[in-house]
């Protein structure tokens, strides 16, 4: 059975509190990415300039149940828009993915960054239109007082992380993209569609505090 401490023991145990220089290196692809369940690579991704960029991943506790926090882009965002997501964007000159991690929640749905504790840093995930995500975990209790910004976001929601570490919930699905059918992780929930690189960095997640 879950258990919201054993997730958050784990989590302090096998996160790292940042990566090795070799995660920065964008001319090296790491391993996680959507290329991890799609090879060979299109001809885009093969060419696709690497952006790197940061997310937090917030894990809300309340009481004895644990959420993490999601959010529904806006539809008139250039880059996935209208896909469920972590708070998260560029990474600016001189700043850490924590950082820009930190301050894209705080911009993006008003989650101000001292109610955040950091459990530990998750490995780099490479998307197919050229980002190099670096996800970071953290650990938030409520009242949490969200004010999300309506140009970035249009949902903020809350789906229970018992389902999330489940593996049973972590299904692959398929579509065609430039004329070659690419797989995914997916992760339905209510009416909620979690997929692409944010259902790929929560499988993630579970592999790193949960898979043999």
């Amino acid at each position: 059975m879950f258990s919201p401490h054993d997730f958050f023991a784990r989590a302090r145990a096998k996160l790292a509190n940042s990566w090795p220089e070799t995660a920065f290196d964008l001319g090296a692809r790491p391993e996680n990415g959507d290329h991890r369940l799609n090879h060979p690579l299109t001809a885009e991704e093969a060419r696709a300039p690497t952006r790197p960029a940061a997310v937090l991943a917030p894990v809300v506790l309340r009481g004895d149940n644990a959420f993490l926090l999601l959010t529904r882009r806006a539809a008139t965002l250039r880059d996935h828009s209208g896909q469920i997501a972590f708070p998260g964007g560029k990474i600016e000159s001189g700043e850490s993915p924590v950082a820009a991690a930190l301050r894209e929640a705080e911009e993006e749905i008003g989650l101000a960054r001292e109610k955040v504790e950091i459990l530990g840093c998750l490995d780099p995930y490479q998307t197919s239109t050229g980002f190099r995500v670096f996800p970071v975990l953290g650990l938030t209790r409520p009242p949490l007082d969200l004010a999300p910004d309506g140009a970035e976001v249009d949902d903020v929601f809350e789906t229970p992380l018992d389902f999330l570490m489940n593996p049973a919930n972590h299904q692959l699905h398929a579509r065609l993209w430039q004329g070659q059918e690419r797989q995914f992780f997916a992760m339905p929930w209510e009416d909620r569609y979690i997929w692409g690189a944010t259902a790929g960095m929560i499988r993630n997640l579970y592999e790193r505090l949960y898979a043999v």
